[in-house]
């Protein structure tokens, strides 16, 4: 049996901060790995300057490579359309019926997990760890969705405060500024390679 954590997101691209919060969450939840899983389809949102789920795959690829407690799941790019974590979580439990699954999410998503499809569904198949940069008030949140949701698990997870977005690398590539230490430098190169988000 091995302790999972499911990373979810856009990733348009990854950053360092998406690196940092998968790190964190792997220590301080003891995970024997964190798998990023980048969407396809957003359910309620435009991706500006997307390259494409597969280019934003390649990306999470680069961005992990080397780091044996960090993996990419393809799961929602080959399915394709607009993503929900509960249809992730169904596919991940019956592939996976012996793991433990930890569904992490930042400060900002979980906000709005009550609006989410079948949130109860999720918190029957995962654990739900709640990331706030330090500052932020995610212990209080955890609190409160433990209270909404009887029975289920909540966590809490704190990140060092690194104030990086994928909004922040998009606008930097676009003015032709460098965007060295903001993403790992695996990520720069293809990036640059293949010419995204100019």
């Amino acid at each position: 049996m091995s302790k999972v954590g499911l990373f979810g997101g856009s990733f348009n691209p990854p950053h360092v901060g998406h690196l940092i919060c998968a790190q964190e969450a792997a220590e301080q939840l003891r995970l024997d790995e964190v798998i990023l899983v980048p969407l396809h389809t957003p359910t309620d949102y435009q991706l500006p300057a997307d390259p494409g789920p597969l280019a934003r795959l390649a990306l999470c690829e680069a961005a992990v490579d080397g780091n044996p407690r960090l993996a990419v799941s393809a799961i929602e790019v080959e399915r394709g359309g607009t993503t929900y974590s509960v249809d992730t979580l169904r596919s991940w439990r019956g592939t996976n019926p012996d793991d433990e699954f930890t569904l992490i999410v930042g400060n900002d998503v979980a906000a709005q997990f009550s609006s989410w499809r079948e949130p109860a569904e999720v918190l029957d198949l995962a654990r739900l760890a709640v990331v706030s940069r330090e500052g932020e008030s995610e212990l209080l949140l955890a609190e409160e969705l433990s209270a909404g949701f009887p029975g289920s698990d909540v966590t809490a997870v704190t990140m060092t405060r690194v104030d990086i977005s994928s909004t922040l690398v998009r606008e930097r590539i676009a003015q032709g500024r460098s965007i060295e230490y903001l993403v790992p430098a695996t990520v720069a190169s293809l990036i640059e390679a293949e010419g995204w988000y100019r």
